[in-house]
């Protein structure tokens, strides 16, 4: 069974949505302009990273992208049974299950945008990845520490996120390593996401909420705030009100779509940030992002194909029909080469990071798709840490 899966603020990047610009699917821009009352091809196609790294543009263009490309995935006959959106990414799974309107939802995105960003203006804050400690350690160290920080998602085994002042984040983060923690690294973002300190914009987002029809989603949507599958839409309402204050489990949402028998995690929007994270997760899905019209054609063939071999070899594996995983030459900690990100082109050779103090080399030449481990993550050997769409 497949599930679409959408991403949530960070994933934006300048000029994503210039390779949508020509495609039919670009009319949605249009109607979000209108709705929102933005110019939001301008965010798509010319807004730099600084205009972008602003909540209220980083969720509508986030958004809106990602309806772009569900609306091609559906143009070539792909559908899913389920959806599941990481935080922001919760508006765009109701929208594709038909819960909300996409015009309201556009409302919605730009009035929760425009409320974080009030909220985070109004009382600073921080938030901080926890790489290589288990859940239940990262959420002694916000204990510990005994002050406004608190577990703002669970991404993946070993990938935990902290969010609430800048104090007290960083204090956490000294707690975590003490418990063992390999990495802590701070995420460029400027509020408390997901926390307590984030209640102004709930207050504000309620009432925008309120005025918001809803209806039954078609297929299975997994909440953020409880990983659990809502059938009924009377209940929305409020899982939208209290995801802004309490935490993603991105984590739990995966493993409740693995029970439910789905196999196939497909990524609709920029980046590929949810892809690893179910790489990660559940071992033996199979997992692609599609955030380029190229990769509409790896969708098909991905759907169409069988499903993806064990992998075992150090030079890598095939996938697909144009795709290969790099993995592993040994056991150690992973670190990637600086820069390097989805949608890079790389030459056979090229290093993409290092194990250990083992160099680690593309076999292949092809585009990067995305990495399948995370910065300083300790991994095994044989254990993929990049996939590639190689050159034909």
């Amino acid at each position: 069974m497949i599930v679409f899966t959408y991403p949530g603020q960070g994933s934006q990047k300048p000029g994503m949505g210039a390779p949508w610009a020509d495609q039919e699917s670009w009319e949605l821009v249009a109607e979000a302009s209108e709705a929102a009352q933005r110019d939001i091809e301008h965010l798509l196609l010319h807004a730099d990273a600084e205009e972008l790294r602003e909540t209220r543009n980083a969720q509508l263009s986030t958004f809106v992208l990602s309806m772009i490309v569900l609306d091609a995935v559906g143009r070539v006959g792909a559908d899913a049974a389920g959806h599941a959106g990481h935080s922001l990414g919760e508006y765009s799974a109701l929208t594709a299950a038909g819960t909300l309107d996409f015009h309201d939802t556009v409302a919605l995105v730009a009035e929760r945008g425009a409320a974080m960003q009030a909220a985070a203006d109004g009382q600073a804050g921080a938030m901080a990845a926890v790489l290589g400690l288990d859940d239940d350690e990262v959420t002694i160290a916000c204990d510990r520490i005994a002050d406004d920080v608190w577990v703002a998602n669970f991404n993946a085994p070993g990938q935990v996120v902290v969010s609430g002042t800048p104090d007290a984040v960083a204090r956490a983060g000294e707690m975590a390593k003490e418990l063992g923690a390999k990495r802590v690294m701070n995420l460029p973002v400027g509020g408390a996401f997901h926390t307590p300190l984030m209640s102004p914009a709930r207050d504000r987002l309620r009432k925008a909420i309120d005025l918001t029809d809803f209806r039954a989603p078609q297929g299975i949507v997994v909440a953020n705030v409880d990983a659990a599958a809502h059938a009924d839409q009377s209940e929305w309402p409020d899982l939208l009100k209290a995801q802004l204050c309490s935490p993603v489990r991105w984590r739990q949402t995966l493993h409740t779509l693995g029970d439910r028998g789905f196999t196939t995690f497909v990524e609709l929007g920029p980046g590929a940030v949810l892809t690893g994270m179910a790489k990660r997760t559940l071992k033996g899905s199979r997992t692609l992002s599609v955030s380029k019209p190229d990769d509409l054609d790896v969708l098909l063939e991905t759907l169409a194909g069988p499903p993806v071999a064990e992998v075992g070899q150090l030079e890598g594996e095939h996938l697909f029909a144009s795709e290969r995983l790099v993995v592993s030459p040994s056991a150690g900690v992973f670190t990637a080469t600086e820069g390097l990100a989805a949608g890079d082109e790389l030459t056979i050779g090229r290093v993409i990071g290092h194990v250990g103090s083992a160099e680690v080399r593309s076999p292949f030449a092809g585009s990067l798709m995305g990495l399948l481990a995370v910065d300083g993550e300790r991994v095994t050997a044989s254990e993929p840490l990049a996939w590639l769409r190689v050159a034909q």
